[in-house]
């Protein structure tokens, strides 16, 4: 308990700082691109740090078999993978932005996003 208010107030007195810092991480982020796939790489969906979709493909084989059902499940699949890269990748540069200071509730709060 005590170790998280000691980095609390640690962290109160860098606000300044954390605040520059935080507003570097967006640009980051906005930087970064994570790829999501699924069904062997039939689709593949690139998405930046800010969760921006940012390109959607298909294969040509999974056009060829003309199952709508079967692309609109992949789809999600592979979005849902790029979006858990995405907020590991918030929680890893957010930790770096604190000096790795920890936050309480930091995960949970960013897995709910």
């Amino acid at each position: 308990m005590f170790k998280n208010l000691t980095g609390m107030a640690q962290l109160l007195r860098q606000s300044g700082s954390i605040a520059e810092r935080i507003q570097q991480v967006r640009e980051q982020l906005a930087a970064e691109v994570v790829k999501g796939t699924a069904g062997a790489d039939m689709i593949n969906v690139e998405v930046n740090g800010l969760g921006e979709v940012l390109r959607l493909r298909v294969s040509d084989e999974l056009y060829a078999r003309n199952d709508h059902e079967l692309l609109e499940e992949l789809i999600v699949v592979a979005m849902n993978d790029a979006l858990t890269k995405v907020r590991k990748l918030h929680i890893d540069k957010l930790r770096e932005a604190t000096g790795g200071i920890e936050i309480p509730g930091l995960d949970d709060a960013i897995s709910g996003l």
